[in-house]
C-alpha cells in the first residue's frame, strides 16, 4: 500500500500545533507549525499520483536517503540542502515517510 494523501494529513494534523496553509493554491497543501505566520514543515503535491511530500531533513540523513532510493530527491523549489522530496511509491514504507515528517516537525519545531 502507498501513502494517500488522507492518510498523509491525518498524521500531520495530529501533530501539536500544526496547520494547514494554501499559499501557492489548493493542488500544494503547506503545513505549518507555530503562530502567526507558522514554519513550514511539509510541502505535498495533493494532486500528483504517486503522491509527492517534500519535507525538511539533517543534511547528512538526507544525502544519504537520495544516494539509497531512488525515489527520494532534492527538495522540489526548496532548499536542497535540507529538504527531499519523496515519491511515494512504495519504495519507502508509509512507516518510513511517516518517521521522516515527525523527524521534519521536530526540526522545525525545535528551530
Amino acid at each position: 500500500m502507498t501513502m494517500t494523501y488522507q492518510d498523509f494529513d491525518k498524521y500531520m494534523m495530529g501533530l501539536p500545533s500544526v496547520w494547514l496553509d494554501y499559499p501557492f493554491g489548493e493542488g500544494v497543501a503547506v503545513y505549518k507549525f507555530g503562530q502567526p505566520e507558522g514554519k513550514i514543515v511539509a510541502v505535498v503535491e495533493k494532486t500528483t499520483q504517486p503522491l509527492r511530500v517534500s519535507l525538511k531533513c539533517d543534511p547528512l540523513l538526507a544525502k544519504n536517503l537520495r544516494a539509497k532510493y531512488e525515489t527520494v530527491l532534492p527538495g522540489h523549489n526548496l532548499n536542497k540542502k535540507h529538504w527531499n522530496t519523496i515519491i511515494c511509491s512504495g519504495q519507502l514504507s508509509d512507516d518510513e515517510v511517516l518517521d521522516l515528517a515527525r523527524l521534519s516537525y521536530e526540526i522545525v519545531s525545535n528551530s
